[in-house]
Protein backbone atom coordinates (compact mmCIF):
# COMPACT_ATOMS: atom_id res chain seq x y z
CA UNK A 1 0.00 0.00 0.00
CA UNK A 2 1.17 3.56 -0.64
CA UNK A 3 1.92 5.68 2.17
CA UNK A 4 -1.30 8.53 2.59
CA UNK A 5 0.15 12.21 1.38
CA UNK A 6 1.39 14.67 4.24
CA UNK A 7 -1.35 17.47 4.09
CA UNK A 8 0.95 19.60 6.19
CA UNK A 9 4.92 19.77 6.87
CA UNK A 10 5.07 20.69 3.73
CA UNK A 11 8.30 23.68 4.10
CA UNK A 12 9.54 23.80 0.91
CA UNK A 13 6.41 24.90 0.11
CA UNK A 14 6.03 27.45 2.84
CA UNK A 15 9.56 28.78 0.89
CA UNK A 16 8.60 28.50 -2.62
CA UNK A 17 4.99 29.89 -2.03
CA UNK A 18 5.84 32.64 -0.19
CA UNK A 19 8.95 33.81 -1.76
CA UNK A 20 6.78 33.78 -4.89
CA UNK A 21 4.31 35.89 -4.21
CA UNK A 22 6.86 38.33 -2.42
CA UNK A 23 8.85 38.66 -5.39
CA UNK A 24 5.63 38.85 -7.08
CA UNK A 25 4.72 41.99 -5.07
CA UNK A 26 7.76 43.25 -5.19
CA UNK A 27 7.68 43.57 -8.80
CA UNK A 28 4.26 45.85 -8.77
CA UNK A 29 5.26 47.68 -5.63
CA UNK A 30 9.22 48.21 -5.88
CA UNK A 31 9.67 49.60 -2.51
CA UNK A 32 12.17 52.84 -2.53
CA UNK A 33 12.15 54.48 0.97
CA UNK A 34 12.76 53.36 4.20
CA UNK A 35 8.76 53.84 4.69
CA UNK A 36 8.06 51.38 1.92
CA UNK A 37 10.39 49.05 3.04
CA UNK A 38 8.29 49.31 6.73
CA UNK A 39 5.22 48.71 4.90
CA UNK A 40 6.47 45.98 2.46
CA UNK A 41 7.96 44.06 5.24
CA UNK A 42 4.73 44.43 7.34
CA UNK A 43 2.74 42.80 4.31
CA UNK A 44 5.66 39.89 3.55
CA UNK A 45 5.12 39.09 7.76
CA UNK A 46 1.81 38.18 6.61
CA UNK A 47 2.32 36.24 3.57
CA UNK A 48 4.45 33.93 5.79
CA UNK A 49 2.45 33.55 8.79
CA UNK A 50 -0.46 32.32 5.99
CA UNK A 51 1.69 29.92 4.22
CA UNK A 52 2.96 28.89 7.57
CA UNK A 53 -0.30 27.67 8.82
CA UNK A 54 -1.57 26.71 4.60
CA UNK A 55 1.64 24.19 4.32
CA UNK A 56 3.61 23.78 7.40
CA UNK A 57 1.68 23.57 10.71
CA UNK A 58 -1.90 24.35 10.93
CA UNK A 59 -1.95 26.02 14.34
CA UNK A 60 -5.25 27.14 13.69
CA UNK A 61 -6.74 24.18 13.11
CA UNK A 62 -5.47 22.42 16.26
CA UNK A 63 -6.57 25.50 18.24
CA UNK A 64 -10.03 25.31 17.50
CA UNK A 65 -10.12 21.30 17.21
CA UNK A 66 -12.21 20.17 20.15
CA UNK A 67 -14.84 23.22 18.62
CA UNK A 68 -14.49 22.13 15.40
CA UNK A 69 -14.55 18.38 15.97
CA UNK A 70 -17.57 18.66 17.82
CA UNK A 71 -19.73 20.77 15.60
CA UNK A 72 -18.80 19.62 12.15
CA UNK A 73 -18.10 15.87 13.29
CA UNK A 74 -17.81 14.65 9.51
CA UNK A 75 -15.05 16.44 8.46
CA UNK A 76 -11.49 15.13 8.27
CA UNK A 77 -9.76 18.87 9.82
CA UNK A 78 -6.19 17.88 9.04
CA UNK A 79 -7.17 17.31 5.17
CA UNK A 80 -5.58 20.14 3.57
CA UNK A 81 -8.49 21.15 1.98
CA UNK A 82 -10.24 21.43 5.51
CA UNK A 83 -7.96 24.71 6.02
CA UNK A 84 -10.35 26.56 3.88
CA UNK A 85 -12.12 26.98 6.91
CA UNK A 86 -15.16 29.23 6.03
CA UNK A 87 -15.54 26.97 2.76
CA UNK A 88 -16.30 24.31 5.33
CA UNK A 89 -18.08 25.91 8.10
CA UNK A 90 -20.42 27.16 5.47
CA UNK A 91 -21.17 23.74 3.73
CA UNK A 92 -19.53 23.94 0.44
CA UNK A 93 -19.70 20.03 -0.38
CA UNK A 94 -17.73 20.76 -3.55
CA UNK A 95 -13.99 20.91 -4.13
CA UNK A 96 -13.31 24.45 -1.47
CA UNK A 97 -10.74 25.69 -4.66
CA UNK A 98 -14.07 26.75 -6.51
CA UNK A 99 -16.06 28.07 -3.34
CA UNK A 100 -17.73 31.01 -3.37
CA UNK A 101 -15.43 32.16 -1.06
CA UNK A 102 -12.18 31.47 -2.78
CA UNK A 103 -13.73 32.85 -5.89
CA UNK A 104 -14.13 36.26 -3.92
CA UNK A 105 -10.33 36.14 -2.68
CA UNK A 106 -9.09 36.28 -6.22
CA UNK A 107 -10.95 39.11 -6.63
CA UNK A 108 -10.12 40.68 -4.40
CA UNK A 109 -6.24 39.59 -4.55
CA UNK A 110 -5.88 40.34 -8.41
CA UNK A 111 -7.89 43.56 -7.98
CA UNK A 112 -5.29 44.68 -4.81
CA UNK A 113 -2.14 43.32 -7.64
CA UNK A 114 -3.44 45.49 -10.35
CA UNK A 115 -3.95 48.74 -7.91
CA UNK A 116 -0.30 48.07 -6.72
CA UNK A 117 0.92 48.22 -11.03
CA UNK A 118 -1.21 51.09 -12.00
CA UNK A 119 -0.39 53.21 -8.93
CA UNK A 120 3.10 53.05 -8.81
CA UNK A 121 3.73 53.59 -12.54
CA UNK A 122 1.76 57.16 -11.59
CA UNK A 123 3.85 57.68 -8.65
CA UNK A 124 7.10 56.67 -10.45
CA UNK A 125 6.99 58.67 -13.09
CA UNK A 126 5.68 62.13 -10.72
CA UNK A 127 8.61 61.39 -8.71
CA UNK A 128 11.06 61.09 -11.81
CA UNK A 129 9.56 64.56 -13.20
CA UNK A 130 8.89 66.21 -8.85
CA UNK A 131 5.49 66.47 -9.43
CA UNK A 132 2.35 65.74 -7.73
CA UNK A 133 1.04 62.12 -8.13
CA UNK A 134 -2.40 62.74 -8.88
CA UNK A 135 -3.59 60.90 -12.09
CA UNK A 136 -4.54 57.21 -12.57
CA UNK A 137 -5.31 55.97 -9.46
CA UNK A 138 -4.49 59.26 -7.72
CA UNK A 139 -7.55 60.50 -9.23
CA UNK A 140 -9.33 58.23 -7.19
CA UNK A 141 -7.79 58.04 -3.47
CA UNK A 142 -4.51 59.47 -2.26
CA UNK A 143 -3.21 56.20 -1.21
CA UNK A 144 -3.92 53.68 -3.58
CA UNK A 145 -0.63 51.56 -3.10
CA UNK A 146 -1.75 51.18 0.51
CA UNK A 147 -5.57 50.09 -0.44
CA UNK A 148 -4.05 47.69 -2.67
CA UNK A 149 -2.07 45.78 0.04
CA UNK A 150 -5.13 45.77 2.13
CA UNK A 151 -7.39 44.30 -0.50
CA UNK A 152 -4.69 41.61 -1.04
CA UNK A 153 -4.71 40.85 2.76
CA UNK A 154 -8.63 40.83 2.89
CA UNK A 155 -8.55 38.76 -0.20
CA UNK A 156 -6.02 35.70 1.82
CA UNK A 157 -8.08 36.12 4.77
CA UNK A 158 -11.45 34.82 2.96
CA UNK A 159 -9.20 32.21 1.13
CA UNK A 160 -7.79 31.23 4.49
CA UNK A 161 -8.31 32.57 7.37
CA UNK A 162 -6.34 31.89 10.64
CA UNK A 163 -5.64 33.05 13.91
CA UNK A 164 -2.64 34.17 13.46
CA UNK A 165 -3.32 36.54 10.37
CA UNK A 166 -6.56 37.50 11.39
CA UNK A 167 -4.75 38.90 14.42
CA UNK A 168 -2.24 40.39 12.18
CA UNK A 169 -4.63 41.97 9.90
CA UNK A 170 -5.37 45.21 12.58
CA UNK A 171 -2.59 45.87 13.32
CA UNK A 172 -1.00 46.30 9.31
CA UNK A 173 -4.16 48.31 8.89
CA UNK A 174 -3.38 51.20 11.42
CA UNK A 175 0.11 50.52 10.21
CA UNK A 176 -0.03 51.50 6.97
CA UNK A 177 -2.95 54.25 8.10
CA UNK A 178 -0.19 56.06 10.01
CA UNK A 179 2.46 55.53 7.76
CA UNK A 180 -0.23 56.94 5.31
CA UNK A 181 -0.34 59.70 7.43
CA UNK A 182 3.18 60.56 7.88
CA UNK A 183 3.55 60.31 3.99
CA UNK A 184 1.04 63.16 3.60
CA UNK A 185 2.58 65.13 5.88
CA UNK A 186 5.66 65.06 3.86
CA UNK A 187 4.16 65.74 0.66
CA UNK A 188 2.34 68.75 1.99
CA UNK A 189 5.79 70.28 2.77
CA UNK A 190 7.04 69.69 -0.44
CA UNK A 191 3.89 70.87 -2.32
CA UNK A 192 2.24 73.07 -0.25
CA UNK A 193 -0.90 74.44 -1.93
CA UNK A 194 -0.87 72.12 -4.11
CA UNK A 195 -1.50 68.92 -2.26
CA UNK A 196 -3.91 70.63 -0.21
CA UNK A 197 -6.20 71.26 -2.81
CA UNK A 198 -5.68 67.70 -4.12
CA UNK A 199 -6.69 66.40 -0.53
CA UNK A 200 -9.60 68.46 -0.12
CA UNK A 201 -11.39 67.03 -3.20
CA UNK A 202 -9.56 63.23 -3.23
CA UNK A 203 -10.63 61.11 -0.51
CA UNK A 204 -7.91 58.69 1.03
CA UNK A 205 -9.13 55.40 0.64
CA UNK A 206 -12.20 54.86 -0.26
CA UNK A 207 -12.80 56.82 -3.87
CA UNK A 208 -15.91 58.52 -4.60
CA UNK A 209 -17.80 56.94 -7.35
CA UNK A 210 -19.33 59.13 -10.36
CA UNK A 211 -16.67 61.95 -10.57
CA UNK A 212 -14.41 62.26 -13.36
CA UNK A 213 -10.93 60.87 -13.53
CA UNK A 214 -8.19 63.34 -13.96
CA UNK A 215 -5.98 65.75 -12.33
CA UNK A 216 -8.37 68.46 -12.17
CA UNK A 217 -10.56 68.49 -9.37
CA UNK A 218 -14.38 68.95 -9.63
Amino acid sequence: MSEPVAAYGLWSLVIINSAVFIIFAFSFFKPRTKRDWRSFGAFSAFLVALFTEMYGFPLTIYFLSGWLQTNYPDIDWLAHDSGHLLEMLFGWKANPHFGPFHLLSFVFIGGGFILLSAAWRVLYQAQRTGTLAETGPYARIRHPQYVGFVLILVGFLFQWPTILTLAMFPVLLVMYWRLALREEREVEAEFGEAYARYAMHVPGFIPRFGRSLGSSYP
